[in-house]
C-alpha cells in the first residue's frame, strides 16, 4: 500500500518526493533545527543523499515513510516521519518524528501533524504501538510527545560518533498504544 495523502484542519501531509528536495535542503541547512540530531548543518549533497535513501526505504515499507506538511497557503511547514524504528531495529511498532523550520516552531504544527499520523497509524493501518525518541534535553519535542498522548517509557544512552551538546543526559523514549489512543479518542 503506498503512503496516503493526509489532511488536518490546517495541514496537508504529502508523501515525500523528489520535489521536496529544496525544502529539505533549507530545513537541514539550519544548525539550530538539527541541534539534537547532528553537530552541524548538512550540506545540500548530504541532504539529497538522505532523501534518496528515505525514498528507497518508503518504497520497501508498506504505507510508512516521510511526509511534508503544507499549510493552507501552500507553504511547506515541516517534515513528518512515521517509519519502522531503527534504534534498535524493530517491527512491533512505528516510530513518530518531526522536524520543522524555526519560523514554524511553537505554532502547533508538530502536534497537529503528529496527531494525524497517529490517527492514520492506529485507525487506517491497524498499528498497535507507536514510539518516539529524542535527547533527554530536547524539552520542546518531549512536550509535543506528551501533548499527543504519549507516555515516557525509558531513558537510555546512545553512542555518538560526534557527541552532541547534552548527550551525557541520554535519550528518552515515549510511546502510545492503539488501545490508549482509542480510549483517548473516546473520552
Amino acid at each position: 500500500m503506498p503512503q496516503a495523502r493526509l489532511r488536518t484542519e490546517r495541514l496537508e501531509l504529502v508523501p515525500l518526493s523528489e520535489e521536496h528536495l529544496p525544502f529539505l535542503v533549507d530545513l537541514n541547512s539550519d544548525p539550530e533545527v538539527l541541534r539534537f540530531l547532528f553537530t552541524r548543518a548538512l550540506t545540500p549533497a548530504e541532504t539529497e543523499e538522505r532523501m534518496h535513501k528515505w525514498l528507497r526505504s518508503a518504497r520497501e515499507t508498506d504505507a510508512l515513510g516521510k511526509w511534508v506538511g503544507y499549510s493552507a497557503a501552500g507553504e511547506a511547514v515541516g517534515l513528518y516521519m512515521f517509519e519502522l524504528p531503527d534504534n534498535p531495529p524493530r517491527t512491533d511498532a512505528a516510530e513518530l518524528g518531526y522536524r520543522l523550520p524555526q519560523r514554524n516552531w511553537r505554532q502547533g504544527y508538530a502536534k497537529e501533524g503528529s496527531l494525524e499520523l497517529l490517527r492514520h497509524g492506529f485507525e487506517d493501518l491497524g498499528i498497535d504501538r507507536v514510539i518516539a525518541q529524542t535527547m533527554a534535553v530536547n524539552e520542546a519535542s518531549r512536550a509535543t510527545m506528551v501533548s499527543v498522548g504519549m507516555s515516557f517509557v525509558r531513558g537510555f544512552q546512545q553512542d555518538w560518533e560526534e557527541p552532541l551538546l547534552g548527550h551525557a543526559d541520554g535519550e528518552v523514549e515515549y510511546e502510545i498504544t492503539r488501545e490508549a489512543w482509542l480510549a483517548r479518542q473516546a473520552g
